[in-house]
């Protein structure tokens, strides 16, 4: 069954691969539901500043544990923090677990900001979420550079530091 973002992606012209698969809400339950599959395996997490004025969505490795205190400075923020599941849905229109870069689409006012790492970038395509966790496709580079160009959003990349535990 195809998607709604399905059909946007192909009225852009960008191309892509699809695997359905059972529902996945993190990286380990990805790795074992979801089939093989070309492209970074990332997560993605909604933050947002000390004050809830700034939305953010980070793109990053799965293995990456994020040292959200070091990135915070990076991005020039004060604070960031997990935003909530409302907020979720509020500015980005999908549930938790289904987090992706393609719900870009559903943020019109351009209020969330994209950062992504730069490891992720280097990679030739994205494992993306179709705003449900039930299917993952994999969109090159360059597709999601004609998505983001569509959506209006500027991506930042930048070296996202790990957190030593």
């Amino acid at each position: 069954m195809k998607l709604p973002i399905e059909q946007q992606l192909i009225d852009w012209g960008i191309e892509y691969e699809k695997a359905e698969h059972p529902p996945v809400f993190t990286c380990a339950e990805a790795e074992e539901k979801v089939p093989p599959l070309p492209g970074a395996h990332i997560k993605n997490l909604f933050l947002r500043d000390r004050k809830g004025r700034r939305h953010f969505l980070l793109v990053v490795a799965c293995e990456k544990r994020v040292d959200l205190k070091v990135l915070a400075q990076i991005i020039a923020v004060d604070k960031l923090g997990m935003a909530s599941g409302e907020r979720l849905q509020k500015y980005l229109g999908v549930e938790p677990g289904a987090v992706t870069l393609l719900a870009l689409v559903n943020d019109r006012e351009k209020a969330v900001e994209l950062v992504v790492d730069a490891e992720v970038w280097a990679a030739e395509a994205l494992k993306c979420h179709p705003l449900v966790n039930t299917a993952t496709l994999v969109i090159a580079r360059n597709g999601i550079e004609r998505l983001l160009e569509k959506t209006g959003h500027a991506l930042q990349v930048v070296e996202v530091p790990s957190r030593e535990d």
